[in-house]
């Protein structure tokens, strides 16, 4: 019956009704002929390059019959550059062969896809690191065994040596979704990968927009990973020693974005997770002077010139929330920080300054509580109400952490939540008891990284006691923006291959 199988693979050269017969006779009848393998496979693949779509998606459809033993990884390798067609009921087929591959053999398949994320054409690879973003989800536990999860983690590490931004988030969303790295030291494992990518150990460089960018693009994949047990150290110190003192030069290629704002967002959300830290009077100075910058002293009280003259000082509520809470972190390892290792006439300072700021935040608490009394439901999702109840939740954080400061000696007991983070459960059931208290806790580990779409600035109006609340300026927030083989972190070359296969 050879003979009769050769006439089959012979019928890709004629015309289309001899191909259509062909693209179902080859794989029915494949597993008989073993030594006419590669020009069984060989003739199957002219078909899924053929003209006519019928034929090219009937040949696609029947791939996975080829999918065995040694010819596996090949069918996996040839369906992930398949991935590339632009026609959509082809690329649905592409997928679904591919899945049903998956489930025969998972390592072989994984074999195929990796081979072309590392060697293939750009177009092949963006496909390839998608699919499995998708789908490896949605596969069963006996398909992602343990060994299988492994050998993903294994041929990740290889990909993130020379990746573009958006590949190095696709990876951090496939790897983050593995059942054994949701443990500990899976976590663990996760920070690593992304301090390295981060490259920690590099001279920061506040004036190139791409440094900047890949530093907080991967401190944002850090921070939900960052637990009790999953310490940030490392990247707080970095924060610290390195970003901190930078702040003002930071320059940043995401048009619209407060970058300081953003930095000192990421700094406050990983505080509450730093453990013991090597340099920690040091780098609780550095983020005590950043701090005093952002804390005006009263005109009167003014020196040198500072706020010299009638003119008000801006308070910027939005910078001290974060670097107050970071501060208020941090300080609670070493609690004597303000008694013992400032002047008397440094700490003086300090609580002036304090005292200048809680008097203005008194009053547009009292403002904004005015402006929100009575509103419930539709009415506090206006536009302005919702920067009217964003403005409240930072004022009130501020007034929180400035008390506890105001302490003798100062104190670190109280909790807040920070204004951007998702209010708990607990905290919903809870009624305030007096007007200047936000209750509950640090979020334990955000289930996901926030949208950075849905996080808000807010700017509030200059001036101590402006009632104008009209002047909130309510923004949102964008992410990374870097398209691939644009900006890539590595500067992935031009690796094009010939198409097939």
């Amino acid at each position: 019956h050879k003979d009769a199988y050769q006439v089959i693979l012979d019928g890709v050269k004629g015309g289309t009704k001899e191909k259509r017969l062909a693209a179902q006779f080859i794989p029915k009848f494949f597993s008989h002929f073993p030594e006419l393998a590669d020009s069984a496979i060989n003739a199957q693949l002219d078909l899924c390059e053929d003209e006519d779509v019928s034929i090219r998606r009937q040949a696609i459809k029947e791939l996975p019959q080829f999918a065995t033993g040694e010819n596996l990884p090949r069918v996996a390798d040839i369906l992930t550059q398949l991935l590339q067609t632009d026609d959509s009921a082809e690329f649905s087929l592409v997928n679904n062969a591919l899945l049903s591959i998956f489930k025969m053999d998972a390592k072989g398949t994984l074999g195929g896809l990796f081979s072309q994320i590392l060697q293939g054409e750009d177009i092949v690879r963006e496909r390839a690191i998608k699919f499995l973003s998708t789908k490896l989800k949605t596969l069963a536990d006996e398909v992602l065994t343990k060994e299988v999860e492994e050998l993903i983690l294994t041929e990740s590490k290889k990909v993130l040596e020379d990746v573009t931004g958006e590949e190095f988030v696709l990876f951090m969303k496939i790897l983050s979704g593995l059942k054994s790295l949701q443990t500990v030291s899976g976590r663990q494992q996760l920070v690593e990968l992304v301090a390295e990518q981060a490259d920690l150990e590099q001279t920061f460089n506040p004036a190139d927009p791409d440094c900047v960018d890949r530093l907080l693009q991967c401190t944002r994949q850090a921070v939900p990973l960052f637990s009790k047990n999953v310490h940030s150290t490392r990247f707080v110190t970095y924060f610290c020693e390195h970003v901190l003192p930078n702040l003002g030069s930071l320059t940043t290629p995401v048009e619209g974005l407060d970058i300081q704002l953003e930095v000192l967002k990421l700094l406050a959300e990983m505080s509450s997770f730093c453990g013991d830290m090597e340099k920690l009077e040091t780098n609780l100075k550095k983020l005590f002077d950043k701090l005093l910058e952002y804390m005006p002293l009263p005109p009167e009280e003014a020196e040198n010139g500072e706020n010299a003259g009638n003119e008000e000082p801006k308070l910027q509520f939005s910078y001290v929330e974060c670097l107050l809470y970071s501060f208020h972190q941090l300080g609670r390892k070493l609690p004597d920080f303000l008694t013992a290792k400032l002047n008397a006439e440094k700490l003086k300072d300090f609580k002036i300054r304090l005292q200048y700021f809680a008097r203005g935040l008194q009053v547009y608490i009292r403002q904004l509580r005015l402006a929100l009394q009575g509103k419930t439901g539709e009415a506090l999702k206006t536009e302005e109400n919702k920067i009217k109840v964003v403005a409240l939740k930072i004022t009130n954080n501020i007034n929180v952490l400035i008390k506890d400061l105001f302490h003798i000696p100062p104190s670190y007991k109280s909790t807040v939540t920070l204004s951007w983070k998702p209010v708990q459960k607990a905290e919903m059931g809870q009624k305030r008891t007096n007007e200047d208290t936000s209750s509950g806790s640090p979020p334990k580990k955000a289930a996901a990284g926030p949208k950075r779409d849905a996080r808000q600035i807010y700017n509030p109006p200059s001036g101590k006691y402006s009632s104008n609340l009209g002047n909130f300026n309510y923004e949102q927030r964008g992410g990374f923006r870097g398209s691939r083989g644009g900006r890539g972190w590595g500067g992935r070359g031009n690796r094009s291959r010939g198409r097939l296969y």
